[in-house]
């Protein structure tokens, strides 16, 4: 008796995308540090397995959170096209910190610096949005709302503050807190800010 090909192949794709589902659910819980023999280990396949369809990890991190990306793109596309610069920026500030919160690993691998050996979709879409955040920038400046001496790497700064607090709620509050400091002239009284969690 002979193994049948269409299993095998049905097999092999069912192994990796529960891999990629548990690769995304333990990155989102955990960071980018577990190891890829934990991830095969949570996935229920041998480590053979999961190097058989990954060889490298950056390119499970770049599968894993491909839609997360995607869904970050549109989110800056979107805010792109608002016709008030600086709502535009500040909603996607707020996106990008909801996102984060909700999802650590995400976060961690848009701002790892993978290895310039591979060019993955993932760089090159990481790549692209590095750009257009820093045109969202441009424009938030040229209308006179976003203070003149914030840079777009200063994102980095924004997300790692956000990265430490523990909860949706305080992520709000604290998102809130930073764009008031952000503004180039602070709205008297300023806005409301989310309830404390």
């Amino acid at each position: 008796m002979t193994d049948d090909p269409s299993r095998k192949r049905t097999d092999a794709r069912r192994n990796r995308q529960r891999i990629i589902e548990v690769a995304g659910d333990t990155f989102a819980a955990h960071g980018l540090d577990v190891p890829m023999r934990e991830i095969a280990r949570r996935a229920g396949v041998g480590p053979a397995t999961l190097y058989r369809h990954f060889p490298a990890k950056e390119a499970l991190v770049a599968e894993a959170f491909a839609d997360q990306m995607a869904r970050c793109v549109e989110t800056l596309d979107t805010v792109l096209a608002d016709p008030d610069p600086w709502h535009g920026f500040s909603t996607f500030i707020e996106k990008v910190c909801a996102m984060q919160a909700e999802d650590r690993g995400f976060t961690a691998a848009f701002l790892a610096a993978l290895p310039d050996s591979l060019t993955t979709d993932f760089e090159r879409v990481r790549d692209h949005h590095v750009r257009r955040f820093a045109e969202l920038t441009l424009r938030a400046q040229r209308s006179g709302q976003l203070r003149p001496d914030f840079v777009p790497g200063d994102i980095k700064l924004l997300i790692m503050a956000n990265g430490g607090v523990g909860s949706a709620a305080a992520s709000r509050r604290l998102v809130a807190l930073l764009l008031q400091s952000l503004r180039a002239h602070p709205t008297v009284p300023p806005a409301p800010l989310p309830p404390p969690p």
